[in-house]
């Protein structure tokens, strides 16, 4: 089975999307954020504040690439992820993408906790919904790309991923 990757800007629900479908398919769940905190003994967040965001996109690069190499997963991916051409290209080699989106204040709401987001943990809150809506601006024709899209605004992880499981059968045919 190929992958099924998951796109989409944060707070969009890839992890919690990803585990319930993963388990659907009877698949594994790789969650690329957590594989590179794994492999490099520090968070994300620590990463971008003691190495830089360059530092911390090669070492996603090189998770893309790992995970791109297996098959029957679930991949969530950052939300810069798709930043980076390269990394699309080779996970669609062997995946169906799969977009999911949320309207700005289904995000803030998800993304409200300090400390995760470090693209949004500088801006304070009229910043915050700013960065936000630029942010998006800048990646919505990178998620455009994808091959199947589905709003996750209102609806509950679990509702999500069955819609996926129907989007998947039909996509298949």
């Amino acid at each position: 089975m190929k992958n099924v990757v998951l796109i989409g800007f944060m707070g969009t629900g890839k992890t919690s999307v990803g585990r319930l479908l993963a388990a659907r398919l009877g698949c594994a769940f790789h969650d690329l954020d957590r594989k590179i905190e794994e492999k490099h003994g520090m968070s994300i967040p620590a990463m971008f504040r003691e190495h830089g965001e360059p530092y911390f996109r090669a070492r996603e690069k090189d998770a893309v690439r790992e995970a791109a190499g297996r098959t029957n997963l679930v991949i969530a991916t950052g939300g810069g992820t798709v930043k980076d051409a390269e990394n699309v290209a080779i996970l669609r080699q062997n995946g169906i993408l799969v977009a999911l989106t949320a309207d700005v204040d289904t995000i803030l709401q998800r993304t409200s906790a300090r400390g995760a987001r470090p693209v949004l943990d500088h801006a304070d809150a009229g910043d915050r919904r700013a960065a936000v809506v630029q942010l998006l601006d800048e990646r919505r024709s990178l998620y455009d790309g994808a091959d199947i899209t589905v709003d996750t605004s209102g609806r509950a992880p679990l509702e999500v991923a069955e819609h996926i499981l129907q989007a998947l059968r039909i996509w298949r045919k």
